[in-house]
């Protein structure tokens, strides 16, 4: 698979569909990999061109030394547009990767068409929390948390009727490097865009689930009332609603990021 080397990191991603299609950039949750899409990529590689990458600290991409920043995860996805030569996108990030595309709707505007922001908050969580979390994974590995994540990732009821799916994605975690998960803990535990939301320049939908004890529906209509141009959409899912509920996930894609 492709990779690219920036400054400081090699970023792993995969490109899929046709070139000339709208592209469409994917970027991943905190302590997962680009598969997370492939109920989207196997539902949407026809109509859009789409890149999937491996947040910095993830998957196959390397593992900076910390501390990472908001800026830098923001301008790993620009660096990697330029390398595709890629002027303009539409962009969909799910939590961590919700974040990020916040920054780049503050400083990039003009790259994206339309951006989806999925089961995200203009602050997550606090401060003290992720750096608390970010020793623990440090001093313990990824094992601890990944014992716990399903019950923050999904519903009860997807957990029973889906096991290997959650066991999958359970494995990807404590699979992964300590470091690039608790450095990228520090970037959130500062990440704050509450303040900015009122200058963003660009077509949002925000994108909520029902049951979500991460990042709440009320956190989404926070968001959706101090930007100036977003919708909201709610799913009767999870924090990972993309793959609780792929059909309605890819729905919304198909309905919100068009050209208009």
């Amino acid at each position: 698979m492709p990779v690219f080397n920036n400054e400081d990191v090699t970023l792993h991603y995969a490109t899929f569909g046709d070139s000339h299609h709208p592209a469409l950039i994917f970027s991943n949750s905190l302590g997962t990999s680009y598969h997370m899409w492939q109920p989207q990529i196997d539902a949407l590689q026809n109509d859009y061109f789409i890149i999937c990458y491996d947040t910095r600290g993830h998957g196959k991409s390397s593992a900076p030394k910390s501390p990472y920043s908001l800026d830098e995860l923001g301008q790993d996805v620009i660096d990697l547009l330029d390398h595709l030569n890629i002027d303009k996108a539409f962009f969909c990030g799910i939590s961590m990767g919700g974040m990020t595309g916040q920054w780049l709707a503050l400083n990039y505007a003009n790259r994206f068409h339309h951006l989806m922001l999925c089961n995200t908050a203009a602050k997550i969580g606090n401060e003290g929390a992720w750096t608390d979390r970010a020793q623990l994974v440090r001093e313990q590995g990824l094992d601890p948390i990944a014992a716990t994540a399903a019950s923050r990732w999904f519903t009860a009821g997807f957990i029973d009727t889906h096991p290997e799916v959650v066991q999958t994605l359970s494995d990807t975690l404590a699979a992964g490097s300590s470091e690039g998960y608790a450095s990228c803990c520090e970037a959130l535990s500062v990440a704050d865009t509450r303040e900015q939301l009122k200058d963003i320049d660009v077509a949002i939908t925000v994108v909520a689930g029902s049951k979500d004890p991460v990042t709440t529906v009320a956190d989404g209509q926070y968001m959706v009332e101090r930007l100036p141009n977003a919708t909201l959409a709610t799913i009767d899912a999870s924090h990972i609603s993309n793959i609780e509920q792929p059909e309605v996930f890819n729905q919304l894609v198909r309905q919100h990021l068009t050209h208009s």
